[in-house]
């Protein structure tokens, strides 16, 4: 059983969630919820801890967000969005498979408040994870095996800093998948 209370966006992620392993699972159902919810999950996050496991989406991103400012130290699990994906382009934790769902949630890391300024653009743009063609792939690889979700450049960069990757685990990764 996970200790920590997850955190999804509706009931069919619930079933998909309690599907793959163990857990309390409570739903936001999407984006309107109000301070009630809120309540109750800074309640949860006091005597349990909590994962935030949402949409690897737009709106997805935007539950994350707010969740992450109105929480103290919650943790967060990433799913990959191809692995999310139907075959008619419906995005959602409910459509992942069990054992992605297991390894997000395994790899959760809660986000450091005040990160270290271990990477820099610069440094983004010299390894082509920006500003080249393929960066974006590259980035995506990255953020998979590093359990941090996609998303764009300045996104990838603040997730490495606040996620405390050092620079030894972006570099393996990175060798792994310049490559391709």
């Amino acid at each position: 059983m996970i200790k920590e209370v997850i955190i999804v966006e509706g009931k069919d992620d619930i079933a998909r969630v309690k599907a793959a392993l163990d857990a309390d699972v409570i739903a936001t159902s999407g984006f309107g919820f109000g301070k009630k919810f809120l309540a109750t999950a800074r309640k949860i996050e006091e005597r349990r801890g909590v994962i935030i496991l949402t949409d690897p989406d737009y709106m997805g991103n935007q539950i994350r967000k707010r969740l992450d400012g109105a929480l103290k130290n919650p943790k967060h699990a990433f799913l990959e969005q191809s692995l999310a994906t139907t075959a008619k382009g419906n995005i959602g934790v409910e459509n992942a498979p069990p054992e992605a769902i297991r390894a997000a949630i395994l790899a959760a890391k809660p986000m450091e408040e005040e990160p270290e300024e271990v990477f820099t653009m610069e440094e983004m743009m010299a390894l082509g994870l920006a500003g080249r063609p393929g960066a974006e792939e590259l980035r995506n690889a990255i953020a998979a095996d590093l359990g941090i979700g996609h998303g764009n450049a300045k996104q990838f960069l603040q997730r490495l800093n606040r996620f405390g990757i050092s620079p030894e685990e972006l570099k393996k990764s990175w060798e792994v998948h310049r490559g391709r």
